[in-house]
């Protein structure tokens, strides 16, 4: 039997008053006795104490230690200490974002169907209108199927209030932000901003559509791809190869702004070029943070060559 002292990480924990308390794992040492088990010890003790609430750290180190950790792995031995910390209440990582990408889906649709309640003016869609707003339905359901059926995620909940701040940036920019300057008069059939130029082009347009299901195709084949290397339950990663991966370590996002970068190039909207901005900026810091954690983590194993995002650059 292996027996843990927990104690709270600075604060008391109001959910769990009776802290600091010594918790037995009958029947375990330290090479079976995991961190979730302290947190099931926990839960049994202080039921309201959900196992998502709680961050387990061995003492003296602030760093999270993942449920399937064992004792040994976190360099803790029988009667040692470790500390936990309240959270405070979550949500799931897959429901916020099928609320995320619920938002294009939902305002999409009401500017372009509802074009005079916004802009004041019927209007005729011209075929450009057509193949964007079909784009971007395509596109955000795709994201709700990925989220639904085949991203495993690294961590299974996160803090609730955060569903609104990682919600904003989908409902704002790339819904209410993008959809209001795509649907607009300045992009309809009879603006001279489309008539005689090449964005009433079909071949053009058809061009366009063939670069951007390239992309969007590709960004499905990687994430397939990713979740291959992960098996159900676990948060265990491996290097990945092949297609894109050679070049970058995150090439979903590589498609993901090529996609956008031919909404941009198609439209010439402004607002595009915003969006493809702040989202590909966004993609690349996250690249950036993940890509050191992976030659952290893979050290000589992982390819010294391959670039974060941008192959040969970035």
């Amino acid at each position: 039997m292996v027996s843990i002292t927990v104690q709270p990480a600075g604060r008391p924990v109001k959910l769990a008053k009776g802290l600091p308390i010594k918790v037995d794992l009958p029947g375990k040492d330290v090479s079976t006795a995991t961190v979730g088990d302290v947190k099931a010890a926990l839960v049994a003790k202080f039921p309201r104490f959900t196992p998502s609430r709680q961050r387990i750290s061995a003492k003296g180190d602030n760093k999270l230690l993942p449920p399937e950790t064992t004792l040994l792995k976190a360099g803790i031995v029988d009667g040692d200490e470790v500390t936990v910390k309240d959270l405070g209440p979550q949500i799931s990582w897959q429901f916020v974002f099928v609320v995320e990408y619920a938002g294009p889906l939902l305002i999409h649709p009401l500017f372009y169907h509802f074009s005079k309640l916004f802009y004041g003016v019927d209007q005729q869609h011209s075929t450009l209108q057509k193949f964007v707003y079909t784009w971007m339905l395509l596109h955000f359901a795709k994201r709700e199927v990925e989220t639904l059926f085949v991203h495993r995620f690294s961590h299974d909940t996160m803090p609730f209030l955060n569903i609104f701040k990682n919600s904003a940036h989908y409902w704002i920019f790339s819904g209410a932000f993008l959809a209001y300057a795509l649907y607009s008069p300045t992009y309809a059939a009879t603006s001279p901003y489309i008539l005689g130029t090449v964005r009433n082009d079909p071949k053009f347009l058809w061009a366009c559509t063939a670069v951007w299901a390239w992309a969007e195709l590709s960004n499905a084949y990687t994430h397939l791809k990713l979740r291959a290397l992960r098996p159900p339950g676990t948060r265990t990663r491996a290097v990945a190869t092949g297609y894109g991966f050679d070049l970058v370590s995150f090439p979903n996002y590589l498609f993901e702004s090529i996609a956008w970068t031919v909404v941009a190039l198609m439209t010439g909207s402004w607002a595009a070029w915003f969006f493809l901005a702040i989202g590909a900026g966004q993609m690349y810091l996250w690249g950036v943070k993940k890509h050191r954690a992976y030659k952290r983590e893979f050290g000589d194993k992982y390819p010294k060559g391959r670039k974060v995002m941008i192959p040969f650059l970035l």
